[in-house]
């Protein structure tokens, strides 16, 4: 009896166990690996909760937001009906046609500068904000580092001891 009981605790005594430490080797705990999976996909959740929160806003800011879309839309489909209009009537497009040719130049170019003011200080406005988005998610994601030292300045002048190398590199430090 005491031979096996010796057996049993060189195998499983004092909190090892052998045998399982030498399956690990070639098969992965299967709790263990359950647990890592669920770890990654826990944070794989929290990462598509952070890319996809939105803030509440205010029914004014909602209203703003929608009013902004219009302007694109209302120029396509206002263009497309403007073809259709010249099939259905050709006498009244060619009298609105007629109408816009009396309009003055400068007019043209004070309506040319308002468009593009308009698209082009929302297309600056989106990109700033998307530029934003993604430095406060890199901050949020990417884990902070100590700041690097200052380099050492030497006290004394080492001799010099033939090394160009290292003559051009204190140099270079003065």
């Amino acid at each position: 009896m005491g031979l096996i009981e010796q057996v049993f605790s060189l195998v499983f005594g004092s909190g090892r166990n052998v045998v399982r430490d030498t399956v690990e080797v070639f098969r992965p705990n299967a709790e263990a690996q359950a647990q890592r999976d669920h770890a990654r996909h826990d944070a794989s959740l929290t990462q598509f909760a952070a890319e996809f929160y939105a803030p509440q806003r205010s029914w004014f800011d909602r209203f703003m937001d929608a009013l902004n879309r219009v302007p694109r839309p209302a120029l396509a489909l206002g263009t497309l009906g403007l073809f259709i209009a010249a099939m259905l009537d050709p006498d009244w497009f060619s009298a609105r046609m007629l109408g816009l040719a009396l309009v003055p130049e400068p007019l043209w170019w004070l309506l040319g500068a308002i468009v593009s003011f308009y698209f082009g200080a929302r297309h600056q406005t989106k990109g700033q904000e998307f530029q934003r988005e993604l430095v406060e998610h890199l901050a949020r994601s990417t884990p902070r580092r100590a700041p690097t030292p200052e380099p050492v300045q030497p006290t004394e002048e080492p001799e010099p001891d033939g090394n160009a190398a290292l003559e051009d590199w204190l140099r270079q430090l003065r």
